[in-house]
């Protein structure tokens, strides 16, 4: 091969080289803005479902309002964890006012009782002040947690449950056997 053949090929080769790395480089920089954006807030605590203590879940949450925040839930912190569930935070003034007794009693959950329990851990932010802050502000929440992947299963089947916090299992029905 010619010697301006190689070196043809090679700026060609160095130029697309090029090319892809700043395309790279830009998708890189910053994703657009999405709802995605500002679930910095990592929690884990384990669930009751079907009578069975299961997790710790990883929640990774944002507020939305002053009255509502929303939590992404996932099995593990591993990259490709499976997100397993859905969590609303809703202020105690409002979801106690707009859900019924009965689905209040049955599906919700009291933050301030599941936190005294001891089972919640805060891994973001870790500044005390922030973190006594959260606390302080989800104490005031009740809680709804939709379980969409079941425990164990392969796959989401399509069937929906409501795990509930292991405090306000206990509640309802007594301390757990250690």
């Amino acid at each position: 091969m010619k010697l301006s053949k190689i070196i043809f090929l090679s700026l060609i080769m160095f130029s697309m080289t090029a090319a892809c790395a700043t395309a790279g480089d830009k998708m890189a920089d910053k994703a657009p803005p999405s709802p995605l954006d500002g679930y910095t807030i990592h929690v884990s605590a384990p669930h009751m479902m079907d009578g069975e203590v299961i997790g710790p879940f990883h929640h990774y949450c944002k507020p939305i309002n002053d009255d509502i925040i929303q939590c992404i839930l996932f099995e593990s912190t591993e990259p490709n964890a499976r997100m397993t569930e859905v969590e609303y935070m809703v202020s105690k003034k409002l979801a106690r006012s707009a859900i019924p007794d009965w689905s209040h009693k049955k599906n919700w959950h009291d933050h301030k009782q599941e936190i005294e329990t001891g089972r919640v851990a805060v891994h973001y932010p870790v500044d005390k002040e922030t973190v006594d802050k959260i606390v302080n502000h989800v104490s005031d929440t009740d809680g709804i947690i939709f379980h969409l992947w079941p425990h164990d299963a392969p796959i989401p089947d399509g069937s929906v449950s409501i795990a509930q916090s292991v405090g306000h299992w206990e509640a309802l029905h007594g301390k757990m056997q250690k």
